[in-house]
């Protein structure tokens, strides 16, 4: 298609502010006092300031203000890519992209950042790239309070508006408001990783990952907290990480009053009220909302724990549960409630110890009516009425209705005991026993057997 001519149909002539053609007063136009050396700059500005295009995409309904960005819209259609690199085989669609392109063969970054050692090919880089130093965001959303220090991050934006997601994937349902995130999604599907890292063996899908990941041999964390020490090699993570401080959660679930302080986190959330389970274990018939859960259990099949304690030679599957496990030996509890002054070394403990401040017991068993603040206490609940029995030992022949009392009666085969007294040294199997005993250090007397029962029934935790 030859994409000049084809537009000279769709050309509609759309003249705002009543601009009559033969404009005597060539140099000022007096609705914005602005001045132009030329006829036609000033009948295209007269054009601008509305909103109203001239010229119309043949193929969808995109119109544009100049016929040259129109021609420039019409080739992605086409994906002709007449300029070509004369250094390597590489084809763009337009002047500009291949000016860019040809940078990366010189590596000349010219344009230097004054408030950090960056440096870029483009201006236009060296234009936005201050706004993440400066916070600054020029562009405003017309439809919402979001502002951004981009154009093309706008834009990107307000497709979430319209809900346009005109490229889809042929493989499976996904689609998606751009191409670059299109093609970036395929090679999920074909495995291609066209990224590569120069420091090690490593691919990736996209640059972005790439860049991320570059950032683990350099060590480099440039973006730090204002209000702690803690520091992040991405603008982003800082962002998320401040969200912590300040208690804001701009991600709401349209289903309930859930607020979350990622957008990942929301879409994780809503998955509760769909019921939908994309990651499938391929030895079982458990599925998981998230892929890193599915990697974990993985390992629980083939016995993998590559985290080991070394003060206790403990093993994990995962970091984060070493992580943990640690904080057992250290006595750490980060996690402060701010409405009384209790502490906790796990964060799930302190979300569940809120929804006693709160009183709210949403779960409700259909059997008896009684009510629960957790779903998980009402699945065990459940089991109560059905004498379901689920975990088994694998050394004699009991078994049990909750995998945390499988756990503590494998540790009667074992003799495991994880717990010890930071001040005589004795070890416990359950942390109820531990804080029961660390009474007697701190002069503490238990007046009755119910009373010591009682307390180490309230206080055991794995």
């Amino acid at each position: 298609m030859n994409v000049k001519e084809e537009i000279q149909v769709h050309e509609e002539p759309v003249l705002s502010h009543d601009v009559e053609l033969e404009v005597k007063d060539e140099t000022k136009y007096n609705q914005f006092y602005m001045a132009f050396p030329q006829k036609y700059r000033l009948i295209e500005h007269k054009i601008t300031p509305t909103g109203k295009k001239l010229y119309k995409c043949c193929i969808c309904d995109n119109v544009y203000s100049k016929k040259s960005y129109c021609i420039k819209h019409q080739i992605s259609h086409t994906e002709e890519k007449p300029f070509q690199c004369n250094q390597c085989d590489k084809s763009f669609p337009s002047k500009q992209s291949l000016i860019g392109h040809q940078v990366s063969h010189t590596g000349g970054k010219s344009y230097q950042c004054i408030q950090s050692d960056k440096a870029f090919q483009t201006k236009q880089h060296i234009i936005v790239y201050p706004r993440l130093h400066t916070g600054e965001k020029p562009f405003q959303c017309n439809q919402c309070d979001q502002a951004f220090p981009s154009k093309q991050s706008l834009i990107g934006h307000q497709v979430s508006h319209n809900g346009g997601k005109p490229y889809q994937c042929n493989q499976c349902d996904k689609a998606f408001p751009t191409k670059q995130y299109f093609i970036v999604h395929q090679r999920l599907h074909t495995g291609e990783k066209p990224y590569q890292c120069n420091h090690c063996d490593q691919a990736f899908p996209s640059k972005q990952s790439l860049v991320g990941h570059q950032v683990s041999h350099t060590g480099g964390k440039p973006y730090q907290c204002n209000q702690c020490d803690k520091a992040f090699p991405a603008i982003q993570r800082l962002i998320v990480h401040q969200r912590l401080h300040t208690g804001e959660k701009p991600y709401q679930c349209n289903h309930c009053d859930k607020v979350c302080t990622q957008k990942g986190d929301l879409m994780r959330h809503q998955m509760k009220h769909t019921g939908l389970k994309p990651y499938q274990c391929n030895q079982c018939d458990i599925a998981f909302t998230r892929k890193q859960s599915l990697i974990l259990h993985r390992m629980a099949h083939a016995g993998e724990k590559p985290y080991q304690c070394n003060q206790c030679g403990k093993s994990f599957t995962s970091n984060v549960y070493l992580i943990q496990h640690q904080r057992i030996h250290s006595g750490e509890k980060p996690y402060h409630c701010n409405q009384c002054d209790m502490k906790f070394s796990v964060k799930g403990s302190l979300s569940i110890h809120k929804i006693t401040h709160s009183g709210e017991k949403l779960h409700k068993c259909s059997t008896c009516d009684k009510c629960f603040s957790q779903k998980g206490n009402l699945i065990r609940h459940h089991k109560s009425h059905t004498g379901e029995k689920t975990y088994h030992c694998s050394l004699c022949d009991k078994a049990l209705s909750r995998k945390l009392d499988l756990i503590r009666h494998m540790r009667t085969h074992t003799g495991d005991k994880p717990y010890q007294c930071n001040q005589c040294g004795r070890t416990f199997s359950r942390k109820g026993n531990l804080v029961v005993h660390q009474r007697i250090h701190n002069g503490q007397k238990l007046i009755s057997a119910n009373n010591v029962v009682g307390l180490s029934q309230g206080n055991m935790q794995l």
